[in-house]
Formats: structure tokens, C-alpha cells, sequence
């Protein structure tokens, strides 16, 4: 029998997944349980509400971060609880985690404290599949792919021009770069090939943004997996596999439920990373939230010029989402790690941050997550410079004290969202601008670069996709989060340069263009001590070294 999950001591048991969405105002005969505490919703839910009033949507973006984060989860969570506490119908979205960070550095993606989705040792895990479905989708494209080549290859595709990768959910530097079909003919066609992670796959990516199947089987169609030698795309409709990776992808695409340790809502579904995806959940849970709660606070990965701006330009663009709150959150740590308390330091990280947000038109309020043994002189600096710029920051404690921790926060963001009720987002560029256009945009009004330079390859690449007329779609840059440059040591807020493009890779089928900046890799690998390292069953059947 499966173990019962194990919760936080101290704390309130957790309710029944059918009283959660009771709560929801959802019918508990309709959903998918997944045991007693998650649940699938079917996206039907949100096809019946379409003529229904969205909530209020707030987005918790953060300056740029530490190695380890800052806590944007743990405060998107805290947030959601003190609205709740406040006596506000509010509900939160957040990503699935990967194992990847989970076995490496920088742990589960569940919260901490008592700022937590439960059960949170399942959603870390295995959760409900859905990242083996958007591993396997991928992964079967491929080998259509190869067992095309094998057959005769009618389609002419250039092997050398195969742009489509093989993932897996683990941090693995050693697949980056592989070569797949040796050992004779009968083993397929020597080739040169390689892993993505599997939150950078381009499924995940569309499962994050398709409305429907239908959607989702277009999307999936239009996936380009290689060029003729004359450069034409060579698409999975073309290799007829879409209709079996739309199978695969049948029940992954409804939206998960689960609940905080203080019972708020929180839907958890989908999780491309933000430095080398659009890092925000799926459209369908984030539009079904705004159906059935008054307030829906999310995330976007990593810092404002990374999940926000993939989150506003891309997601929102595409969903027709308009967020009316932002909250940047900031740590006394991240200040000092920035550089300090100045202009060119954490302070002049944070404000560029503070400045980046209103470039889309809506006035922030920056949370700083208080960690213990935090100076209350540090957090004072860092309000009085908020208040300079014109920013409201608030100290929260919701890793301590759970949803009162961060009521003076929850407040602060109902005063914003009041403020820029009237506003309506601005996109950073038009689709109309060329690929070149936008990347530089981008690098000059977010990141403060005085402008791009490319490689070789990629000239040749964004000329071949302008040519084959992906000229105007969103750009997705994928980069280090440890800066605001393409460099993660140069922290603060760097002057004086330029970014490095290295590579651009089309995903038409989520319907973006991934530029890929300085050494970023899009297969993470291990760090020497990997948390992996820490962690065993008990004989008693309890899993320790989990954080």
C-alpha cells in the first residue's frame, strides 16, 4: 500500500482534495482524484465559466537572485494565505517542480516553512506524471524522427540540420552532447545529438500555453524538428507524430489542485524554467484560478527581466491575460550579494527590477522575505530606498508565521492592484519588429546592455527564420538569472555591456523563438556535492534529506 503523506508537525491536517474544491466552488463529483489530497480539474471547468469575471491576477516576480533563490514561491504562498486570512476568496498558481534542482542545488519547488503546498513530498516527486508525459511525448518525436531517417528519409531531411533534442527530468551534463545510431545499420543513422531537461522541452512549453486539445494538437503539428538541405522546416505533422504525443499529453493537460498548509487553494501544473523557458504555469490553470477566486497571485521564474518579461510578453500576450498587481521580491542577501547597499549594488539591482515592471506600464510593490537574522537596520534601508523610487516595500515573515507573516504585504499589493486598476499592461515590443529588433529591446530596456552581438551561427539562424517566416513571433531569451548581463559574475547593476547570442532555436509550435545568451545551458549539470548526496529511506519507509 501507498505510504499516507507525511505533513509538517504543528499544523492543522490538511482537508480532503473534495473540500478544497468544494471551496472553489467546483462540483467534487467532477474532478480527477489523485489519493486524498490532489486532484486533477478537467479544463471543461473553464470552458463552462468563459462568460464568468476574472479575479484579480498579481504576478511575484524578484530581483535578481542568489544561487539558491529568494523565496519567490515561499512568498507567492504567503501571499496567497494572508489574502485568504484577510477573508479574501483568493487562490495561488505555481509550477511543478523539477527533479532536476530537487536532487541538485537548490531543493523542491513546493515553498518552505510554513509557507508550503501539501502534500509536498509527492508534488516534488512523481506528483501526478505529468512531466513523464511531456518527457515521453517528446522523446517519442524523436524517435519517429530517427526511424524516418532510417527508412529513406523521404522527406530529405539534412541530419546535420536537426534541431529537435531528447530530454529527461535530471540535472545530466554528460547527455549535452551525444552521439546516437552507432553500431551498424541496423541501429539507425550515425548522428550527432543531445538532452534538454525536460522543463526546456518545447511540449512543455506548448502544454504551459495550449487552450484546448485542439489547441494542443495544433501546436504540437507545428513543432519543427529539423531543415531540407534547401532549408525548408520539417514539422512533427510531417512525421505524423502529433496525434500520438497529443495522446500522451490526454490527461496531462488538465490542471492539478492541491492546497497550502493553511488550506488556500493552489493550483500546480506545468514548469518550464525561466532561464531557458517562458517559466510560468500553464494558461488553462491560471484562467480557471481567475474564474473561481477574486484574487490568483502566481509566478513567473527568476528575476523581472526573465519570468516577467516572458511572462507579460509571452504568456499574457498569448493567454490575453492582464495582471493588476506585481510583487518583486527582495532579500537583505541578495543585497549584499548584489554588492550592497549603493546605487551600482543590491540597491541599484533592486531598483533596475522596480524600473523594468513599470516599463510595462503597472507600479510594483517590492516584499522583502525575511530571513532570521536579518538586521531590522538593513530592511529599513531597503524601504527607505523603495520609498525613493516611489515603491511601496514591505517586510513579510510568512516563512515564520505563515499567512500573518505577510498581511502588511497582502495589503500593500491590494493598495497596487487598486492603483493600476485603470492601467493596462504594455507589451515590450511589437510582433511586427524582426527577431533582431526585439532580442536587442530587450537586452538595452530590461537588462541595460548597450546592445547585442551575435555569433556566426547565429546570423545564420536568425536569417533562416525570418526567411521561413517565424520573423514574427516573441523571442524567449534564455540566460543566466544571477545577473542582469549575460555574465553571472557581474553582479549589481552592471554597466558597460553587451550580450552574447550564441544560438536561436525555434519552438513554432509554443509559438516563440529561444535565443540562447553567454554559457547558459539548457541541460544543467550537478554541483560537485549534489543534494542528492543527502537523501535515503528509512526502515521505516520515511524518505530524509528531502528539503
Amino acid at each position: 500500500m501507498p505510504k499516507t503523506p507525511s505533513f509538517p508537525p504543528n499544523r492543522c491536517a490538511p482537508k480532503k482534495i473534495q473540500e478544497v474544491a468544494i471551496a472553489l466552488g467546483l462540483d467534487p463529483e467532477i474532478i480527477l482524484p489523485h489519493g486524498h489530497f490532489i486532484a486533477k480539474i478537467p479544463f471543461s471547468e473553464l470552458e463552462k465559466r468563459q462568460d464568468q469575471p476574472d479575479g484579480r491576477l498579481i504576478l511575484v516576480s524578484a530581483m535578481s537572485p542568489t544561487p539558491t533563490g529568494e523565496g519567490k514561491t515561499t512568498t507567492t504562498i504567503g501571499l496567497g494565505d494572508a489574502l485568504c486570512s484577510l477573508g479574501h476568496n483568493a487562490a495561488i498558481c505555481i509550477r511543478e517542480p523539477s527533479l532536476g534542482p530537487y536532487f541538485g542545488i537548490k531543493g523542491g519547488g513546493t515553498g518552505s516553512g510554513k509557507a508550503q503546498v501539501v502534500p509536498a513530498e509527492d508534488i516534488n516527486l512523481h506528483f501526478v506524471g505529468d512531466m513523464y508525459s511531456v518527457s515521453k511525448a517528446n522523446n517519442l518525436l524523436a524517435a519517429m524522427l530517427d526511424n524516418h531517417l532510417q527508412h529513406g528519409n523521404e522527406l530529405g531531411i539534412d541530419p546535420r540540420r536537426i534541431v529537435w533534442r531528447r530530454v529527461i527530468d535530471l540535472n545530466d551534463r554528460a547527455l549535452r552532447e551525444i552521439i546516437v545510431g552507432l553500431g551498424g545499420v541496423k541501429h539507425g543513422v550515425p548522428r550527432k545529438d543531445g538532452f534538454n531537461i525536460t522543463p526546456a522541452s518545447e511540449v512543455m512549453a506548448i502544454l504551459c500555453l495550449a487552450h484546448d486539445y485542439a489547441d494542443l494538437g495544433k501546436r504540437l503539428s507545428n513543432i519543427v524538428v529539423a531543415f531540407t538541405q534547401k532549408g525548408q522546416p520539417i514539422t512533427a505533422s510531417d512525421l505524423q507524430a502529433a496525434g500520438a504525443m497529443q495522446v500522451l499529453l490526454r490527461d496531462a493537460i488538465h490542471p492539478n489542485l492541491v492546497q497550502t498548509l493553511e488550506s488556500t487553494p493552489a493550483f500546480v501544473h506545468a514548469g518550464p524554467f525561466a532561464n531557458i523557458a517562458q517559466g510560468t504555469n500553464s494558461a488553462i490553470a491560471t484562467r480557471t484560478a481567475l474564474k473561481l477566486a477574486d484574487y490568483v497571485v502566481t509566478e513567473a521564474g527568476f528575476g523581472t527581466e526573465l519570468g516577467a518579461e516572458k511572462f507579460f510578453d509571452i504568456k499574457c500576450r498569448i493567454a490575453g491575460l492582464q495582471p493588476q498587481g506585481v510583487v518583486i521580491v527582495a532579500t537583505v542577501k541578495a543585497i549584499e550579494y548584489h554588492g550592497g547597499f549603493d546605487e551600482e549594488g543590491g540597491l541599484g539591482n533592486l531598483a533596475k527590477h522596480i524600473q523594468n515592471i513599470q516599463l510595462f506600464g503597472l507600479k510594483p510593490v517590492v516584499a522583502i522575505n525575511h530571513f532570521t537574522g536579518d538586521r531590522q537596520s538593513d530592511i529599513d534601508r531597503i524601504i527607505d530606498f523603495c520609498a525613493s523610487k516611489g515603491v511601496e516595500a514591505v517586510a513579510a515573515t510568512h516563512w515564520k508565521d505563515g499567512g500573518k507573516g505577510a498581511h502588511n504585504l497582502a495589503q500593500a499589493t491590494l493598495r497596487a492592484v487598486e492603483a493600476n486598476k485603470r492601467k493596462r499592461l504594455k507589451f515590450l515590443y511589437p510582433l511586427e519588429s524582426s527577431i533582431k529588433q526585439k532580442i536587442e529591446t530587450i537586452a538595452r530596456k530590461l537588462y541595460g546592455a548597450q546592445g547585442v552581438d551575435y555569433d556566426s551561427a547565429a546570423e545564420a539562424q536568425a536569417e533562416l527564420l525570418e526567411q521561413s517566416g517565424y520573423g514574427q513571433l516573441p523571442v524567449c531569451i534564455a540566460k543566466t538569472p544571477l545577473s542582469l548581463s549575460d555574465d553571472p559574475k557581474r553582479h549589481g547593476r552592471p554597466r558597460n555591456f553587451r550580450i552574447k547570442v550564441n544560438e536561436l532555436r525555434i519552438s513554432a509550435g509554443a509559438g516563440f523563438v529561444v535565443v540562447i545568451c553567454g554559457n547558459i545551458m539548457t541541460m544543467p549539470g550537478l554541483p560537485k556535492v549534489p543534494a542528492a548526496a543527502n537523501i535515503k529511506v528509512l526502515d521505516s519507509g520515511e524518505a530524509v534529506g528531502l528539503s
